[in-house]
């Protein structure tokens, strides 16, 4: 019976208004993915999975750091155990996370793929493990099928200036029905605190573009030219994952010395470091106005935390945490400096710290151009904050600083093929907010106007933002 089952048709839907909102406009919009880090190879080669193990658990550091929390050994996470140990291994840890976002995403996953009712725990694990595997081997389930059934008609993958974007051709070539388009991030570029990778990165930018890169300004028109690629490949976003908006002033005198030196091997540091990200990102900024991308700005995450398991696992293992760095001035100055000069482009600003919700409400109010309906956007509850909490937080701050309605909505932000109940859990929450302001009588009984809301923050402003559509004809 209805009342028994756990994911209702009504989940975190408290009121009638916020049902009608939530049935009859959020639920029929398609998807616009616009951030993701789904591999563009498993698209287009239509991957089918083997097991749920392996596209569930996969790569999801999110579930390993639950999963180390509950006492589960590394054997059964990221080790040799066997994918059906790994997954049983799940099931003992899932019953233990009620109020945690892993659990109402479980069992929404189970319920949208695969069509399961029944809560995970020990004792259904087994039959879950078989069912899906069962559902999975059969040819509507494979990559591309799952992507129509969530109605993903645009999504974005994250792609670093090395790649060569193969996949992506492929995809075009065989005609898949979801618009798949990369996401230019160069991080690598502002990582001259590691030598070695940063080396790889110039020594791969030589043989791409042909140039010799013996100076700054050899480095930025390397990047360049790999930025003009990923325009001509479709690619019209850009995604920089950094600490905060590093702003300080730099000459080209101290940005060549401190190249110089990075490329003999030797790290930079403190205030060398930060001049040298500095000059980098807004070199990199100033490429995305030219080319009228839209730039994402990732803040605040403190990365690779336990250097051993670092060691161990390597990066996004699970080991990074939200981080306090000071955002607000560096911001400003940032933003300014693009203002000022005439070069400031759309763009989205994501705090990870929930402290900064109301600060980076504020300041993108400071920087709209009023002619572009929500140019400077805060950007979605991300990563720490993607929960019920985080993104009712993230919706209120907007909602009282800021211009709700011109708000670009949800991303998956996932490794994963069956995240997208992702955009449902925001858009339930959304629905719930607004129906419930609107029983309490502190928004008008007009579903035209709340209805039409809803619809555009769950998707015709990201069409109208990103034109992936134009974009993607444009190749």
């Amino acid at each position: 019976m209805e009342n028994h089952i756990f994911i209702s048709d009504d989940f975190l839907l408290e009121s009638q208004a916020a049902q009608k909102l939530y049935h009859e406009y959020a639920e029929p919009m398609p998807i616009i993915d616009y951030h993701c880090h789904l591999p563009a190879s498993d698209i287009a080669a239509d991957q089918m999975f083997e097991n749920i193990t392996r596209v569930w658990l996969g790569g999801d550091h999110y579930k390993w750091r639950a999963m180390r929390t509950c006492g589960i050994d590394e054997k059964y996470i990221t080790g040799d155990a066997s994918d059906e140990e790994k997954f049983k291994a799940w099931a003992t840890v899932v019953p233990r996370l009620v109020r945690n976002p892993l659990y109402h995403w479980t069992h929404l996953e189970l319920k949208r793929i695969f069509g399961i009712d029944e809560i995970l725990n020990p004792d259904t694990a087994s039959d879950i493990y078989n069912r899906c595997n069962e559902l999975l081997h059969q040819r509507d389930f494979s990559v591309r099928s799952i992507l129509e059934k969530f109605k993903v008609e645009a999504l974005c993958t994250t792609n670093y200036p090395a790649e060569n974007l193969e996949h992506h051709k492929t995809i075009r070539d065989t005609q898949c029905k979801t618009i798949v388009l990369p996401c230019f991030r160069p991080d690598k570029a502002l990582d001259a605190h590691l030598p070695e990778e940063f080396n790889n990165l110039v020594n791969s930018l030589e043989r791409l573009t042909g140039l010799s890169i013996n100076s700054f300004e050899d480095f930025t028109e390397s990047l360049w030219k790999r930025h003009q690629f990923f325009h001509e490949n479709g690619c019209r976003i850009s995604d920089y994952g950094i600490e905060t908006a590093y702003s300080a002033d730099w000459t080209i005198e101290e940005v060549n010395r401190a190249f110089v030196k990075v490329r003999s091997g030797h790290p930079l540091e403190r205030k060398d470091l930060l001049k040298f990200r500095s000059a980098v990102l807004y070199e990199l900024l100033l490429m995305d106005y030219k080319q009228e991308w839209v730039q994402q700005l990732h803040l605040g995450a403190m990365r690779n935390n336990n250097s051993r398991m670092m060691t161990l696992l390597g990066p996004d293992s699970g080991y990074d945490s939200i981080g306090d760095f000071e955002q607000g001035m560096p911001l400003v100055k940032l933003l300014d400096k693009l203002d000022r000069t005439g070069h400031l482009g759309k763009t989205i600003i994501y705090c990870l710290n929930p402290r900064d919700n109301d600060l980076i409400a504020s300041i993108i109010g400071c920087f709209q151009d009023g002619i572009t309906p929500g140019k400077i956007q805060m950007g979605s509850a991300w990563w720490f904050n993607d929960h019920k909490d985080g993104m009712t937080k993230q919706i209120e701050a907007l909602s009282s600083i800021g211009v709700l309605s011109t708000f670009v909505g949800m991303l998956t932000d996932s490794r994963s093929f069956l995240s997208y109940p992702r955009h449902e859990y925001f858009r339930r929450i959304l629905c719930n907010i607004l129906g419930r302001d609107m029983s309490n009588r502190e928004l008008p009984d007009d579903y035209q106007l709340i209805g039409g809301i809803v619809q555009d923050i769950c998707y015709y402003n990201a069409k109208k933002y990103f034109q992936l559509h134009e974009a993607y004809n444009s190749i």
